[in-house]
């Protein structure tokens, strides 16, 4: 499990929105290690996990993108049947609530991004 800051980015669900997000990063040379953005009427709040927080807020800014931060957990799992429900059962015995939950695979193995209050 890593700890990590997440950036969040409250934007107005357009064509083109995420796409210049992305090359804002690229042109900042930060590298996105993960990415979430839901849409609910006609908004989405991009969460972004990055390999540089802080060069990546920078850029953004100077973009004209307003930036939240959170922190959050990156946990590296298994790719197999109950391996998250494992994590998440956990932090509800430890009281915690996940506010927040996006993975990605590959092959065997599993990534998790976690926001927790």
């Amino acid at each position: 499990m890593t700890r990590t800051t997440q950036l969040v980015l409250p934007l107005k669900s357009r064509p083109g929105v995420l796409a210049k997000v992305c090359k804002t990063l690229a042109d900042a040379r930060v590298n996105i290690v993960a990415i979430c953005a839901p849409e609910a009427r006609g908004t989405t709040r991009v969460r972004v996990v990055v390999n540089d927080p802080t060069r990546a807020a920078r850029a953004l800014t100077k973009a004209g993108y307003r930036v939240g931060r959170e922190r959050a957990l990156v946990v590296r799992l298994t790719n197999k049947p109950g391996a998250l429900g494992r994590v998440a059962t956990a932090l509800a015995r430890a009281r915690k609530n996940i506010k927040t939950c996006y993975a990605t695979t590959a092959g065997q193995r599993a990534a998790v991004v976690l926001t927790l209050s």
